[in-house]
């Protein structure tokens, strides 16, 4: 039952993309800088933004022999566009290459390179609109309460993460990146997204699962990474791929429903938060939203909960 650790490549750094030319060596330094010093961005989605403009860098120099980018009108973009749905890239992917490259002409405009970004009118592809299935709660009585986890360290750290994404509705970066001193048996200190940090309160159950926890991490023979609360059996801190499979496994043996994830943990704490009486902003705190906006898309699972017990509870239905 237990989740095998890998070792995973570490990710290529900003500077080691592929430049193509002097213009793009002499900005993407100071776009990269923008990106982590002022926008606060995690080294992952900066690289993710560099990564897309390098892409489009090299459409420009294959289709019309040279990557101008100061120059760049709309209907190169445009080509850029066709190409890649031409391939098979969905809607989805090609509207966040965009939005790297939209990120990258704001930032030229900010720096006074360009006087009108080429993606001034742009809209962008129609995506449908994906439906997050939450577990339910019986499924999640059974991972945390049926199953049988492996003895030992490994299973009191497995099913303390599944009772800690559940929870508080951490995000699996969130949880990997958490800190011994981030945590004082009540609460959380979490750092999310742009290096925001809030408050969690810790449930008293989960506390003391946190405390076996602990009791056991103390153990372990050899610990690389001592300032990480959840480590591997080796002492070393967890991988995204190691919680994401560590989810899929265990809820493998509950579910049938197609996505077993982290985030469809995340989903789960906040719907189920709002199915039993939350109101929208406190749900919004803890998930660490700038906006409702963000939140709202948990609501529909609430929503028909609430036409459910509507429903059955109106006079006006009963006749």
């Amino acid at each position: 039952m237990g989740v095998r650790e890998i070792t995973l490549r570490p990710e290529p750094s900003a500077n080691s993309l592929h430049l193509t030319n002097s213009f793009f060596m002499d900005n993407v330094q100071a776009f990269r800088n923008y990106l982590q010093l002022e926008k606060k961005y995690s080294l992952h989605t900066v690289h993710a933004y560099l990564q897309d403009i390098q892409f489009f860098t090299e459409f420009l120099e294959t289709e019309f022999g040279e990557a101008d980018l100061v120059a760049v009108k709309y209907p190169q973009i445009r080509n850029w566009i066709v190409s890649m749905v031409d391939s098979g890239v969905s809607n989805r992917s090609v509207n966040r290459k965009i939005s790297s490259l939209k990120a990258f002409y704001k930032f030229l405009l900010k720096i006074k390179q360009i006087e009108v970004s080429p993606l001034l009118k742009h809209q962008s592809l129609k995506v449908p609109k994906k439906l997050q299935i939450p577990f339910s709660e019986k499924e999640l009585d059974a991972v945390l309460n049926e199953i049988k986890y492996p003895d030992g360290f490994e299973g009191i750290r497995d099913k303390l993460i599944i009772d800690l994404f559940y929870t508080t509705g951490i995000r699996r970066a969130e949880l990997i990146n958490l800190k011994i001193s981030n945590y004082d048996t009540t609460t959380l200190k979490v750092l999310g997204k742009r290096n925001k940090e809030r408050i969690i309160p810790v449930l008293t159950v989960t506390a003391a699962q946190c405390s076996v926890y602990l009791s056991q991490r103390a153990k372990l023979e050899r610990i690389a990474d001592p300032d990480y609360f959840f480590l591997t059996e080796k002492g070393v801190k967890l991988s995204d791929s190691f919680v994401y499979r560590l989810i899929n496994t265990y809820f493998s043996n509950v579910s049938e429903k197609v996505k077993k994830s982290p985030h469809i943990l995340r989903h789960t704490f906040a719907t189920h938060m709002l199915n039993n009486g939350a109101d929208l902003n406190s749900v919004k705190e803890l998930l660490g939203h700038s906006s409702l906006a963000s939140t709202q898309v948990y609501t529909h699972s609430s929503l028909a909960e609430l036409k459910k017990v509507y429903g059955a509870a109106h006079p006006r239905n009963q006749k």
